[in-house]
């Protein structure tokens, strides 16, 4: 890992009643921000020593004053009409600057670990393509070492297929291809409790 690499964070603003929709179901808008800023703090804790470039991608608006240090993390704000476009448009400005190897995580997932995300880069040298899977059927990591825009279009987002779609599609271009090992993103009420076995904590610890 260089600063020739990328890391490039999908973050949502930390917003009542815009994250964790899902989640904000079962225990309600204020108690599901809470778990989304802990999520944050974790992705940011796991990112910040990393020997990499990084970049944080904001839903809404640029925050500069906020957990993620100014002057670790590059700030930008999302452009697209969906999430295919706004990460197509994310490695697509890495690329453009020169990168080698860039790689998209995002938020959601406490199971992810720095070392993982140096694996990720590692297997580049050797694959095209990187791919961490998500038990939901997506995925929590994608790293290339070249523009695929293909990628990011025409893909069924927060769908069970997605993971299935984007392996076909590299496939189809005879890309090589490395998956990491398969993790949970935290998206539901059983997601926390998955989480809560996996690090030995009730879940109510967590709002």
């Amino acid at each position: 890992m260089t600063l020739d690499d990328r890391l490039i964070i999908f973050a949502r603003n930390p917003e009542k009643g815009k994250v964790k929709s899902r989640l904000a179901k079962d225990i309600g808008e204020d108690q599901a921000l809470g778990v989304y800023h802990k999520l944050l703090n974790y992705t940011k804790e796991i990112t910040k020593k990393l020997n990499c470039d990084k970049a944080v991608y904001y839903s809404e608006y640029v925050d500069h004053n906020d957990l993620w240090d100014n002057m670790i993390y590059d700030k930008h704000l999302q452009q697209g009409a969906d999430l295919g476009e706004r990460m197509q448009d994310a490695f697509s400005r890495a690329f453009a600057e020169g990168k080698k190897r860039v790689i998209i995580i995002g938020s959601d997932c406490m199971e992810l670990e720095s070392y993982m995300i140096k694996e990720a880069f590692a297997v580049l040298d050797s694959n095209d393509v990187v791919l961490g899977p998500a038990r939901d059927g997506g995925y929590y990591l994608l790293g290339m070492k070249s523009f695929l825009p293909t990628l990011f279009e025409e893909k069924p987002w927060s769908s069970p297929d997605l993971l299935m779609d984007t392996i076909l599609d590299l496939k189809k271009m005879n890309a090589s291809y490395y998956l990491l090992k398969t993790l949970n993103d935290i998206d539901t009420i059983d997601d926390l409790h998955q989480l809560s076995k996996f690090q030995e904590q009730k879940p109510e610890d967590w709002f």
